[in-house]
């Protein structure tokens, strides 16, 4: 299976509250990572990106969740 296919299923289970402390953890995360490239280039400044997108899946589900989807 692909990356998105075991994160997306591995947040099927988590609840509203669960999901909204990830997405706090993981924006945090984001702007340390993209603080620390700003000083000095990162080993894989893709790793930015993915995070991105994983904060992205995260809002989504928490939304599915907050509408009962």
């Amino acid at each position: 299976m692909s990356k998105k296919s075991d994160f997306n299923q591995s947040l099927a289970g988590m609840s509203e509250a669960d999901l909204a402390a990830k997405i706090r953890e993981d924006e945090q995360r984001l702007k340390k990572l993209s603080f620390a490239h700003a000083i000095s280039p990162l080993e894989n400044p893709q790793s930015i990106r993915m995070l991105r997108k994983d904060i992205a899946r995260l809002k989504t589900q928490l939304r599915k969740v907050q509408i009962g989807a």
